[in-house]
């Protein structure tokens, strides 16, 4: 089976491109309101014809099911400042009439033996084409900013070391995913005072001359 990729990849650039625009005016609101947004920062991406070619390989996914079985063609990624955050995005999302949450997976509370954290959650999300709607699945990712500087070093690594980590580099990426969390922890103790901080600083934004 030949496929077409620009025309099989096009709904789901269209997807995150739709998504990225909802999330990030969803912080907006919060913001333009005086409150503190639990969304930080939102990315998104689309795979590479690459990536998905060595993804059905290895977990053997025929292209007639691609857009069943492969939940992570079109992926969002939110970031938070504190682990409460993750949470209010998630119900945030739940709320929403124009995405539908099909599977969840909590990695904050029960991290992965590497050490990596991130709520994952597999949607099912409309977009609109000129021959009509269509239904695709698109994976989103939320996690503090920590845990995003952790899963970020831990897959340039794994592109080196193709999973299969020495020793001494496995239990330093482990010692450090659970410092991260600590550190999260740390301020999630602090988190009044730093929101509180933060209003101030938004308040006299522009003041200064």
């Amino acid at each position: 089976m030949n496929i077409d990729w620009d025309n099989f990849l096009w709904p789901y650039n269209e997807a995150v491109r739709e998504l990225k625009v909802k999330f990030r005016s969803l912080r907006q609101s919060f913001l333009t309101k005086g409150e503190h947004s639990p969304i930080e920062f939102v990315v998104g991406r689309v795979k590479t014809v690459d990536s998905i070619k060595e993804k059905m390989e290895r977990r053997v996914i025929s292209p007639d099911v691609i857009e069943t079985d492969m939940q992570d063609i079109a992926g969002i990624r939110i970031v938070c400042q504190f682990v409460d955050d993750i949470y209010k995005v998630v119900d945030l999302i739940h709320d929403r009439d124009d995405m539908e949450v099909l599977e969840e997976r909590d990695y904050v509370k029960n991290a992965k033996p590497s050490g990596y954290r991130s709520y994952h959650m597999v949607i099912s999300y409309t977009v609109y084409l000129p021959e009509g709607s269509k239904k695709l699945l698109a994976e989103i990712q939320i996690r503090t900013l920590a845990m995003n500087f952790w899963a970020t070093v831990e897959h340039t690594l794994n592109y080196k070391y193709q999973g299969s980590y020495p020793e001494d580099i496995s239990k330093r990426l482990k010692s450090t995913a659970e410092t991260a969390y600590k550190l999260d922890e740390e301020m999630s103790l602090i988190k009044d005072e730093v929101q509180e901080a933060q209003k101030i600083f938004t308040k006299n934004k522009g003041k200064e001359k």
